[in-house]
């Protein structure tokens, strides 16, 4: 039972215990005055008769007697008169039955008056003419006792109800302190921390609300010290010190992380032999600060034209991952890459053109690692043997279709529903049990398979993002997907969807009009977070307001701050794949470790991607993640 309930129970009893003593008082002493005055009405009655009756008994007019009793009697008053003539021994009785009309008749068998009756001698001078005994009649005592009980009634029963009102109103004022602080509580049992409660003006609850605030300031001056500590780790270990960019660790988790997602583009290695010159010249002072210059205007001109990652792998060499592009936007981004060194160059007081090389492989098929880094290394040192500014490796697999093909392709398969899926299911650490299990979608087209990480990169390039989403749930609910298991499925979104207010307003239709929304799950990839905030927490908040659910995918990829976790609250996140390829080394369990630490600090599940084989997993069980999914339980296909 609630605090506010108790209360109430309590002033409810008081006051029907205050109601019932009143009642009780009233009732006796009504009672009380009625008998008396019944008693002395009868006794002025017996006294005024006997004088009235003395002429007509002196005389023995019987007919005058009965005529003075008759007249007293008939004003109901009393229920019997006895009159008994001495002279004869006569006896004349009057009787008035007990019947009283308006007083239920179980209230008169209380019996709440005795019977009352006065006895006197009429006598006339010393001769004793008659006895007269008259009994009162107790009608009008019950008549009166039940008006005023009844009356008591009503008004403690509107007292009653205005009292009941005023005290739910009065408790609610009340007690409005202690249930912003039950509020806030939970909010910090949940991990979120909101603005300090106000101070209340009640004197007990002052300390109770300051305790709250300070034991809510520390969990999030806690939250921000791992937060930092994060941020620390990342310059550390991921960052490159003379330049600001990424390191080679970090590049190769990257490209781990871009092969075995769906995407496209390619990967630019460049080596700098000016920047030498440079160091021969003026010290490596002025070598770091033009590496430094270099790498800010690397990352302006070439963010413009492409997303792509930019790391410092060795001294003089740097790495270009191009994580979504065509041919043709490779080659633009190499041109301004190229236009970008030189400039650089002739700051620095080198020629143009001279001392650098750069090898450029694009991502065709399937491919490993290795593959490519061997295959943009061969393009680098064919740059360099044949002392040219820039090589591209060359292949004999060709591009499956031209962009148009693909236009025409995809957009017939969204309208006729060509889409086949697979799920992979995301095994608890604990047990055998599946958390849930993420949706895979590949594409029949006639005789030929397409897997989602050949056409996914031409979805974004041609803007059918919020068109394959649509379709892809709409699947989910028309094939019955939910009823084939009984874990929830998990459903990638892109980025277009996110940042779509049309698709929006379509999923929070399809999510309210769905029978199971708990059951759907969707990704959200954490750039989406940092590129546009606004959208992804327009959308969480319908998904989560329909009691659908949504994780973080490739959680700890990006390098800003991870406080967007307090404010979007995902029920889980999805470790990035990179971390399942970093080293054995100290430094990088630390940051693995501070990584999942934010989000368990926040009470969010942690899963980790990109396990292969044990070993691997084993590597995380000293972190206590919740989950992990990838290739050691593939993706199978869903049984019609």
């Amino acid at each position: 039972m609630t605090l506010f309930r108790q209360i109430y129970s309590l002033l409810f009893g008081l006051f029907l215990l205050v109601v019932a003593s009143l009642g009780y008082v009233q009732f006796t002493e009504t009672q009380s005055f009625l008998t008396k005055q019944m008693e002395s009405d009868l006794n002025n009655t017996s006294n005024s008769l006997g004088i009235m009756l003395v002429p007509d008994l002196e005389a023995g007019d019987i007919v005058g007697a009965e005529t003075l009793i008759n007249v007293i009697f008939e004003g109901g008053y009393y229920q019997q008169v006895k009159l008994t003539w001495l002279v004869d021994g006569k006896q004349q009785i009057w009787n008035n039955p007990i019947h009283i009309e308006g007083v239920p008749k179980w209230f008169v068998d209380l019996d709440f008056f005795h019977t009352i009756k006065k006895e006197s001698t009429i006598t006339s001078g010393w001769i004793q003419l008659a006895n007269l005994e008259i009994t009162a009649h107790p009608g009008f005592g019950y008549h009166e006792l039940w008006r005023t009980l009844t009356n008591a009634i009503i008004v403690f029963s509107i007292l009653f109800l205005i009292a009941i009102v005023m005290a739910r109103v009065g408790l609610t004022w009340i007690l409005k302190p202690l249930n912003e602080i039950a509020k806030h509580a939970k909010e910090i049992a949940q991990r979120k921390f909101g603005p300090d409660m106000q101070i209340p003006k009640t004197a007990e609850l002052k300390s109770v609300v300051l305790a709250f605030n300070s034991m809510s300031d520390q969990l999030k001056q806690l939250f921000n010290s791992l937060d930092e500590e994060v941020g620390e780790l990342r310059k550390k270990n991921l960052v490159d010190q003379a330049s600001g960019l990424p390191n080679r660790q970090y590049m190769m988790g990257r490209l781990n992380s871009w092969l075995n997602e769906p995407a496209g583009g390619a990967l630019v290695m460049a080596k700098f032999d000016w920047l030498e010159e440079v160091h021969s010249k003026y010290g490596y002072q002025v070598r770091d600060e033009t590496i430094k210059l270099l790498a800010e205007k690397m990352k302006e001109q070439l963010d413009e034209v492409a997303s792509s990652v930019i790391a410092r792998i060795a001294a003089y060499e740097f790495a270009f991952l191009i994580t979504s592009s065509e041919h043709d936007q490779t080659s633009k981004y190499l041109q301004t890459l190229i236009r970008t060194i030189n400039q650089e160059m002739s700051k620095a007081g080198c020629k143009p053109n001279e001392n650098f090389a750069i090898g450029v492989a694009e991502r065709i098929g399937q491919m490993s690692v290795s593959d490519i880094l061997a295959q943009t290394d061969n393009a680098l040192q064919k740059a360099i043997k044949e002392d040219k500014v820039f090589h591209w490796f060359e292949t004999n697999e060709k591009q499956l279709f031209t962009r148009e093909q693909w236009r025409e392709h995809l957009s017939a398969a969204i309208q006729k529903r060509q889409f086949k899926f697979k799920w992979q299911p995301v095994h608890l650490n604990n047990s055998n049990n599946i958390l849930q299990r993420e949706l895979y979608c590949q594409l029949n087209m006639g005789d030929k398979i397409i897997h989602a990480g050949q056409f996914m990169p031409y979805v974004e390039l041609l803007s059918l993002g919020s068109l394959l989403d649509r379709c892809l749930i709409e699947d989910i609910q028309e094939k019955h997907l939910l009823s084939k298991n009984h874990e929830p499925i998990a459903v990638n979104l892109t980025f277009q969807s996110l940042s779509d207010p049309k698709f929006h307003e379509w999923l929070n239709a399809f999510l309210r009009s769905t029978s199971l929304p708990e059951r759907i799950c969707f990704d959200i990839p954490e750039a989406a977070v940092y590129s546009d905030p606004d959208a992804c927490h327009s959308i969480c908040s319908i998904i989560r307001d329909n009691g659908a659910h949504f994780g973080i995918d490739h959680f700890g990829r990006q390098f800003g701050s991870m406080s967007y976790l307090q404010s979007l609250r995902p029920s889980y996140v999805k470790l990035d794949q990179s971390f399942a390829y970093y080293d054995d080394s100290e430094h990088s369990g630390e940051l693995c470790r501070a990584i999942i630490n934010v989000a368990r600090g926040l009470d969010i599940k942690v899963i980790v991607t990109g396990i292969e084989e044990m070993r691997q997993l084993e590597r995380f069980t000293p972190l206590k993640t919740n989950a992990f999914m990838g290739y050691i339980f593939p993706p199978t296909e869903i049984e019609d």
